[in-house]
């Protein structure tokens, strides 16, 4: 689990404060970046249509008895519990890694592996693994994401629906994620 250290730490590096960081980190993940015993992710299977079409595979080649882990629009069919997302992801891998692996999202910032590269990595499984290793290892992956992609401002200036936009999406209204945000950074303050 992360420390206040290391919160610290990464108000420094964002140069934005606690709160702020502590603020996504609940609405994220509700505080842990794990899940009996393996990082906690969440698989989306219209990021895995795009991430198939990417590598010059057909999704409807795959469609039929995927239905569930496999469709064109966000939010078509509820994503289901925490705890059945390493069997969805497990299944998607099975029709290619790769484009599986980067249709998540990880750890305790949610971060979706197809930003492997905006947080640091080489590739896909090397994220993976360092989402894998710890909350430490998830925070870094998070403040090189903020930096990438120049959100620090955002968070710095409580601007939660602009940074809510570029970290979620154009989806974040219909989850109320600005105001997550904003009740979370004063529960902090």
């Amino acid at each position: 689990m992360l420390s206040e250290q290391d919160y610290i730490e990464a108000s420094q590096i964002l140069n934005v404060g606690v709160p702020e960081i502590k603020a996504v980190t609940e609405v994220e993940s509700s505080g842990s970046g794990f899940l009996n015993g393996q990082v906690k992710i969440l698989f989306e299977p219209h990021i895995f249509w795009k991430e198939l079409k990417k590598r010059g595979i057909n999704p409807y080649d795959h469609l039929q008895g995927n239905e569930d882990i496999l469709y064109l629009e966000w939010g078509a069919k509820p994503y289901g519990k925490y705890s059945a997302q390493w069997d969805r992801l497990e299944r998607a891998m099975k029709i290619n890694e790769d484009a599986a692996l980067c249709s998540a999202s990880y750890g305790l910032f949610q971060i979706m592996g197809q930003y492997f590269n905006e947080c640091g990595c080489s590739n896909i499984k090397d994220f993976v693994s360092d989402m894998q290793k710890d909350e430490p290892h998830q925070l870094k992956a998070f403040c090189s994401l903020i930096k990438y992609r120049h959100l620090d401002d955002e968070l710095r200036n409580h601007l939660w629906a602009a940074f809510a936009l570029q970290y979620n999406g154009k989806g974040y209204k219909r989850n109320k994620y600005d105001t997550k945000l904003q009740a979370a950074y004063e529960k902090y303050s």
